[in-house]
């Protein structure tokens, strides 16, 4: 099997030195050699052991029978859309990590893959290294799938860790993650909540078997979590998480981002105790209960192992499947605000009185610095709003996961 890479950026690189590091390993799973014939990249790589499978037309890539497999590990969607469109009508299967061009488009190639007898697949899009794709499809098929809930997003984990441990604001801990290398310059993807909202999309997605589209989800980043929010949330037991969440219900799916408060302490939630750049994902079927995926979701091999996982799928299946897809059917979401829940809500301490009259019979947790913080009954976030729209002085509501 020949395969061409186009983008040799993080990802790129790390297909190109997993399939060569466990060339042994992979060949014997696939029953073949996985080659590396082309890698189309506009820039040079003169000091490159394998300099001449370089690049820079993808023509060359396109009219060259023997690949068979083309990875797209380029990002964005001007030209990833374009290469994508042509290799898949070509008769190539294309294996990709980018999230944006599989939750924007991702109906669209699986048609076309059907009609010219070749794959779409794109386990790497979703959680780095972290297997999803494949169990919600295979694994999980006797299930009918409840809910999933994700930490999907390793920058803003990383970042709310600091917060958490290191007492850390907010733009303290962004620094800190752009001089490492897990925030980008301009972090607004993955602090304003679109990563993790693209990501939550394909999963529902896949749940469906119908589209849902990123405009239809609530999304709400964590750019405006303070220290103060992480106090509280330590002193009810629990961590500050951004979750992407899909309930699913008669067909339809109720999809959020949002910052949420997630039990830490005691019976603590699964969810509850993932750190620093660690993703988990937590699937509930009505047959197993919960079943939980944790581990690395981003970084060059971790992501590139998940690529190269879906070609040696593709290698000893040659064949179409349609277990990874979707249609472009609309109308597929309703309102996440139906969905009852406890929420814990900070005001001002004058305005206690108020809450206490909105809402009967709350949980006061403490009072501080002028604050109250108290916990609501369970009912709809439709519900809470009405409620505290009654009350002047709201500073804050976070939903509870316990």
């Amino acid at each position: 099997m020949k395969v061409a890479i186009i983008g040799y950026g993080v990802v790129g690189s790390g297909v190109y030195d997993i399939l060569k590091e466990n060339r042994g390993g992979i060949e014997r799973r696939c029953g073949q050699s996985v080659d590396v014939k082309y890698v189309l990249d506009i820039r040079d790589f003169p000091d490159h052991p394998e300099r001449e499978i370089f690049v820079k037309d993808f023509d060359v890539v396109l009219s060259d029978p023997e690949v068979g497999i083309v990875v797209e590990t380029m990002g964005g969607v001007r030209f990833a859309y374009d290469y994508t469109k042509r290799a898949l009508e070509a008769g190539k299967t294309v294996i990709t990590s980018n999230k944006e061009l599989v939750a924007r488009y991702g109906h669209e190639f699986f048609e076309i893959a059907e009609r010219h007898g070749c794959r779409y697949l794109f386990e790497a899009s979703v959680g780095g290294g972290i297997p999803i794709i494949r169990p919600l499809a295979r694994c999980l098929a006797a299930n009918e799938i409840e809910s999933v809930t994700g930490i999907i997003n390793g920058t803003t984990n990383y970042i709310l860790t600091k917060m958490y441990r290191g007492g850390q604001s907010f733009d303290d801990a962004l620094r800190k993650a752009q001089e490492l290398g897990y925030a980008e310059k301009d972090p607004a993807a993955d602090v304003d909540g679109a990563d993790v909202c693209r990501k939550i999309a394909i999963l529902a997605s896949m749940v469906l078997g119908k589209r849902v589209d990123c405009a239809d989800i609530p999304t709400k980043g964590i750019r405006g979590i303070s220290t103060a929010d992480v106090e509280w949330a330590e002193r009810a037991g629990c961590s500050v998480k951004l979750l992407g969440r899909a309930v699913f219900r008669n067909g339809r799916a109720g999809v959020s981002v949002e910052p949420a408060m997630v039990q830490t302490a005691g019976n603590a939630h699964p969810l509850g105790n993932i750190w620093d750049v660690y993703n988990g994902i937590l699937v509930e079927g009505n047959m197993v209960g919960r079943v939980m995926f944790y581990g690395r979701g981003a970084g060059k091999l971790p992501t590139a192992s998940a690529v190269v996982g879906d070609i040696v799928d593709v290698v000893r299946q040659p064949g179409h499947s349609g277990e990874f897809s979707w249609t472009g059917a609309s109308d597929t979401t309703f309102d996440p605000a139906e969905l009852e829940s406890e929420f814990f809500v900070r005001v001002k301490e004058t305005a206690l009185p108020a809450a206490e009259k909105a809402f009967a019979d709350i949980k006061l947790l403490a009072k501080k610095d002028g604050e109250a913080g108290f916990f609501t009954p369970v009912m709809s976030e439709t519900e809470i709003n009405k409620r505290l729209s009654e009350i002047d002085g709201v500073i804050n509501k976070m939903r509870i996961y316990r």
